[in-house]
């Protein structure tokens, strides 16, 4: 019996090594640090649920120095999480990215404004200082810049860009009127420093008009060739679709996840799990597949830049619903 029971055992681990060995590697190359704007894909990892698809996911995270385009384009990675903007620009200059899923439905985008630097309204801007965010984040910026009709040269009837760093300081010292912000990270930073909602003008990408979306899933075209690839890639949206929603269901546990794939110990409960409700918002309404509507608006956004928009033409072959269609059905 002892014999049968070890022969038994044995066969069993060697099934689960061998699934084991079956599980398909994909890494993920993140948009930011470890935070819960990527609340999806931790829980999809700790919940296993990537695991379920027989994957074994690498979760990349990025920072100020890391361009999510150039470390899938150095192959880095299999996925990244980009801004539509940035995608789209790399692609027009020859980096074939694709979009298989959209989990962000809105914008988070904003530019938060001292009133006592006289900004109340969109005509105040001409002749401020505007603190701006570059490596990639820059495109939403310059477009609705040039849809107010605004030089970014600086001059009394333009805008002065302050290269921002990943921080609010600019604000908070008075070297800029306004800065960029996200409705769920660096807006409560300000307030954090001590100013109050009426103490500021927000300007919401959302509300203007000209917003863009933000954090899609993106791989390279010719990837996309390769049946295999294809089927992990169905499976990663999937599963992290399960997450997205799981996060959004249960957002406080979410961002406590986020907190233990957090290795630099740099963030805190309290503001991932306020980070969390406002990202909720955010994913609200998206099941992961891109809405072409959403497409459209901000292909439109990106060309209508005057003398110098941040697309020149049309995109061609940019999305697909390949992923999504047989994730979801």
């Amino acid at each position: 019996m002892k014999k049968l029971m070890t022969t038994v055992m044995a066969g069993a681990m060697a099934a689960a090594a061998s699934l084991a060995q079956a599980a398909d590697d994909v890494t993920l190359q993140l948009k930011w640090v470890t935070q819960a704007q990527f609340a999806g894909y931790y829980v999809a990892l700790e919940k296993g649920f990537f695991e379920e698809e027989d994957l074994n996911v690498t979760i990349k995270p990025g920072g100020p120095d890391i361009a999510p385009t150039q470390v899938i384009a150095g192959g880095g990675a299999d996925v990244t999480v980009e801004w539509m903007p940035a995608a789209l620009a790399a692609r027009e200059k020859g980096l074939p990215l694709v979009n298989i899923a959209q989990p962000f439905k809105s914008s988070g985008m904003m530019l938060t404004c001292r009133k006592d630097a006289g900004v109340e309204s969109t005509d105040d801007f001409k002749g401020k200082t505007l603190g701006v965010w570059f490596f990639g984040n820059e495109f939403p910026f310059l477009s609705y810049m040039s849809q107010l009709g605004l030089s970014t040269d600086g001059g009394d009837d333009g805008v002065t860009v302050l290269k921002q760093g990943f921080n609010v300081d600019p604000l908070l010292q008075g070297q800029a009127a306004c800065v960029s912000t996200m409705t769920y990270n660096e807006y409560w930073q300000v307030i954090d420093a001590g100013l109050t909602p009426e103490d500021l003008t927000v300007f919401k990408y959302e509300d203007e008009g000209v917003a863009t979306l933000e954090d899609g899933l993106y791989v390279l075209e010719d990837k996309l060739a390769d049946p295999a690839f294809k089927d992990k890639m169905v499976r990663f949206v999937r599963a992290a679709m399960k997450g997205w929603k799981y996060a959004e269901e249960n957002p406080d546990e979410a961002a406590m996840i986020v907190l233990e794939y957090d290795e630099t110990g740099a963030q805190t409960e309290k503001h991932q799990k306020r980070m969390m409700g406002e990202i909720a918002k955010l994913t609200a309404g998206s099941n992961g597949a891109l809405d072409p509507a959403d497409y459209e608006r901000t292909v439109k956004s990106l060309l209508s830049g005057g003398s110098d928009p941040v697309i020149t033409k049309e995109p061609e072959g940019a999305w697909t619903h390949d992923i999504t269609d047989a994730a979801l059905n």
